[in-house]
């Protein structure tokens, strides 16, 4: 519970700079469209003769963010796809590793209520991730990395969706509420066939299953705007609940893109995500890229 205070307190504040900064414009009608796309890369390198410690490495890392929205009369229909991949490899190890691997798509349609802020809401939601993810260990004798598969495409993906109140200040600035939202959580079988496999041991699935099926409540949030010039924020909240298996533990995903613009192609870009989910881990998982690349917007 306490965990669910700190992230609304802090999202709270988000929201609260975001409706002081908005202008009371008229919104354009049908559709519109916008994207940004940036290729961040970091570098170190150390010569044999470097006495402080260090291992050469080269990080690269994509993002790609893609919205299309659609606004007529009291009908308002927003879409959120992001992509975002980024790998390391340091010059010790055979392999290069993941930093990010995020595939997602946001789809929240609504009809707006007596000309408030209010609207009956309609959302879907779907995320996985492109590539194999490993752990990664040690052989006790020879000290070679191994490398054992434990992720892949839609294993795991995850859809949700249903009705809800949505309130919407704008199309950087809203709140959905659904009380009836239903969940799948789709993995490859083959990861819950082995021996030994305990029900609920890979993301929740059970043995020789590659699907599982819940309902419950969810929160999402998105709040962007400017902090000063050229510099602006994106976060992004997912809540969910499970009724029917411990519904004290919400899930939550948070998301802070921080976009600090050099130019028309260059940028500093941050990004922070937090995620808690019992089934995955027992315990916060914590992501944090920083990079100057190239930017460009669309």
């Amino acid at each position: 519970m306490k965990k669910i205070i700190l992230c609304l307190a802090l999202f709270a504040g988000v929201l609260n700079i975001s409706a002081q900064e908005e202008e009371q414009e008229e919104q354009k009608q049908g559709w519109t469209k916008e994207g940004n796309f940036a290729l961040m890369f970091n570098q170190s390198a150390f010569n044999d003769e470097w006495t402080g410690g260090g291992t050469s490495n080269i990080a690269g890392n994509l993002l790609l963010n893609y919205n299309f929205n659609y606004l007529r009369d009291d009908i308002t229909w927003d879409n959120k796809f992001i992509l975002d991949y980024g790998l390391t490899k340091q010059r010790s190890d055979n392999f290069a590793r993941k930093t990010s691997d995020r595939l997602e798509f946001n789809s929240i349609a609504g009809k707006q209520i007596n000309e408030s802020n209010w609207y009956y809401s309609l959302f879907l939601n779907f995320r996985t991730q492109i590539t194999k993810g490993y752990k990664y260990s040690q052989d006790d004798v020879t000290g070679e990395t191994i490398r054992t598969e434990y992720t892949n495409f839609l294993s795991p993906a995850y859809l949700q969706f249903g009705p809800g109140m949505l309130w919407k200040k704008s199309e950087d600035l809203y709140v959905n509420i659904s009380p009836a939202t239903g969940r799948m959580i789709l993995v490859d079988s083959d990861f819950t066939s082995a021996p030994g496999y305990v029900d609920g041991d890979y993301f929740g699935i059970d043995a020789e299953k590659s699907a599982r099926w819940e309902l419950g409540a969810s929160v999402s949030a998105y709040a962007k705007f400017s902090i000063i010039e050229n510099v602006s924020m994106e976060n992004l909240l997912n809540l969910y609940s499970n009724y029917f298996e411990d519904p004290q533990n919400v899930d939550i995903d948070y998301t802070m893109n921080m976009n600090m613009k050099i130019n028309d192609y260059l940028s500093t870009n941050l990004i922070f995500q937090a995620i808690y989910d019992d089934n995955a881990v027992k315990g916060f998982q914590i992501r944090e890229v920083f990079g100057l690349g190239f930017n460009y917007a669309f």
